[in-house]
């Protein structure tokens, strides 16, 4: 497999995590360590990958709630052997969000280390 279709799984295991509300899916793919980071008004929000599990196991998952999914992989950029960037369109409407996406390849695998969003209220 090479690290552009491994990129790819471990982006889909999150998108698939995120839409089925599986906490143990989301963990597969952001490491112990990563965070989600957002801005609420002037604000900087951190929000550590267990609190973030959390709320998602505590909360009705788009799949549970018949919702459309809106996944697209907009951008996929490798700079080096062990880092890589992905841009993403993701859902939980009437939430739309853009993902900007961290990885690194630790041990041989690629993990999420970083999440920086936007989102949009329809």
């Amino acid at each position: 497999m090479t690290d552009h279709d491994a990129i790819k799984k471990v982006i889909q295991i999150y998108l698939d995590g995120l839409y089925e509300g599986d906490v143990g899916k989301l963990q597969a793919a952001f490491h112990p360590t990563s965070a989600l980071t957002f801005a609420d008004g002037d604000q900087i929000k951190i929000t550590t990958r267990e609190d973030w599990c959390h709320a998602v196991a505590h909360r009705p998952s788009p799949l549970s709630l018949d919702l459309p999914r809106h996944d697209e992989i907009l951008m996929i950029d490798q700079s080096s052997p062990v880092t890589a960037f992905v841009k993403l369109k993701c859902a939980i409407p009437p939430r739309f969000f853009i993902d900007y996406l961290n990885l690194l390849k630790l041990e041989g695998r690629w993990w999420i280390v970083q999440k920086i969003f936007a989102v949009e209220v329809r």
